[in-house]
């Protein structure tokens, strides 16, 4: 890790479009306090390589669909994924897909 010029914790979040870098300390708080949970970070695996619908986390890390709910929640308020709604069999389905591919944490 390296001091930036300011001496303040940066993060940077990186994929093959876009780059932010987040310096505000609200923000960051955000994001390591959603990385600090297992759960939060399985769903981030889950839907690594594809878009996934709760339903589709929930069975897979066999999990209630409200839980998984509330943990996408935490994600998607720290800006790490984002999520689409689409029609589903029994109403609307929620899908959730990673904003960032990359996280670069700065001191």
């Amino acid at each position: 890790m390296e001091i930036t010029q300011s001496g303040i914790l940066e993060v940077s979040l990186q994929n093959k479009s876009e780059s932010i870098s987040v310096d505000s300390d609200d923000q960051i708080e955000k994001i390591v306090k959603a990385l600090s949970s297992r759960t939060r970070r399985k769903i981030l695996n889950h839907i690594q390589d594809e878009p996934m619908d709760v339903s589709n986390i929930a069975a897979n890390l066999k999990m209630t669909e409200a839980n998984i709910s509330a943990q996408i929640k935490k994600l998607e308020e720290a800006g790490l994924i984002i999520c689409d709604y689409a029609s589903g069999d029994h109403g609307v389905r929620k899908i959730s897909k990673l904003k960032f591919n990359r996280l670069v944490i700065q001191f």
